[in-house]
């Protein structure tokens, strides 16, 4: 289970205590089990500072304590701060990456039923989509979903998500696409073939709503089992 350690204390030499911080990052590499870490200051007390490191587990984190290096930055810590830092252990009962949620939906409830007049509600007005598989490789909203209306009419693609990663307002996903060739496609007629292939897409999300997205298909892949190209 993930384990989240919260490390609040005061002081009024943040500048030391981010260099002291840069130091133990310096220091641990390789050794250290934490995989995320945000310092925060508090902005109705400038001196309250707020860590929250991220481990995969409690045994992770008491290892990560345990390491010589941590245990002399937490000395040269306690000089920089006024009084002792306070510690809250948590395990995470719940994590959710808001946008990762707003990406899943789109192709749960977008892209696989081809209900794709769903992107009005779940893309920013001014949305942007860039794929070398369209006919440019800069489509507003609505000539984007003109356009994958087209592609899902004559393959049918059910797209999984095999993996996300997310960081800020960006969201990449690993996908694997699998459908079949009833319509016209690249100005080839419905064979009734099985397609499959990969892809990657990058989206950046904007108020919870995708506002830019960046496709990278196995298009290749797919005209060759059609028959519009020859492998």
């Amino acid at each position: 289970m993930t384990f989240i350690q919260v490390i609040e204390c005061r002081t009024r030499r943040m500048d030391e205590l981010n260099r002291l911080m840069d130091a133990w990052v310096e220091a641990t590499q390789g050794k250290r089990t934490a995989t995320h870490s945000v310092v925060g200051r508090d902005r109705a007390d400038s001196t309250h500072v707020v860590e929250i490191v991220e481990f995969p587990s409690h045994e992770e984190a008491m290892q990560n304590s345990h390491l010589p290096e941590t245990e002399g930055i937490f000395r040269e810590m306690l000089d920089l701060c006024e009084g002792e830092p306070s510690f809250t252990d948590l395990d995470v009962m719940r994590d959710e990456q808001l946008n990762k949620i707003v990406v899943r939906s789109y192709f749960e409830d977008v892209i696989n039923p081809r209900n794709i007049d769903g992107m009005d509600g779940m893309c920013t007005c001014d949305y942007r989509e860039h794929s070398p598989a369209m006919s440019s490789y800069d489509l507003g909203l609505a000539q984007a979903k003109a356009e994958t209306k087209e592609i899902t009419a004559a393959l049918r693609p059910e797209l999984t998500v095999e993996s996300m990663v997310a960081e800020g307002e960006m969201v990449c996903v690993r996908l694997s696409v699998k459908g079949r060739h009833v319509g016209t496609f690249a100005g080839v007629e419905a064979t009734g073939k099985e397609i499959s292939g990969t892809g990657q897409i990058t989206f950046r999300c904007e108020g919870g709503r995708l506002a830019e997205s960046w496709w990278n298909m196995d298009e290749r892949g797919v005209l060759e089992q059609v028959g519009a190209l020859k492998g």
